[in-house]
């Protein structure tokens, strides 16, 4: 006998299960991104439907934080920067080229 919290996965990715109808095309084009992947045809189809969403909309909403997050950190880091002398002293270094 099982017990029953090995049940729980299960039971939770059942309930946030999409069934699709795939033609032979689809199934084909699943199970060769399957093998390049290397994963199920499952995986493959929703590695498929987040990239074609990214493609489409943009990155996601965690993309978009973490694009924020080190933006922030660029301005601190470049706060007391002087771009005008930094433009004067990357030019002195070139001169010798």
């Amino acid at each position: 006998m099982i017990a029953g919290d090995a049940y729980l996965p299960y039971t939770y990715d059942m309930a946030n299960r999409t069934t699709i109808v795939l033609d032979a095309k689809s199934r084909r084009a699943a199970r060769e991104l399957a093998l390049h992947w290397e994963c199920s045809s499952s995986e493959a189809i929703r590695r498929a439907v987040v990239r074609e969403r990214d493609a489409l909309l943009g990155q996601g909403v965690n993309a978009k934080t973490e694009r924020r997050r080190l933006l922030q950190k660029l301005f601190v880091l470049f706060e007391d920067n002087d771009p005008a002398a930094e433009v004067a002293r990357l030019k002195a270094e070139d001169e010798g080229f």
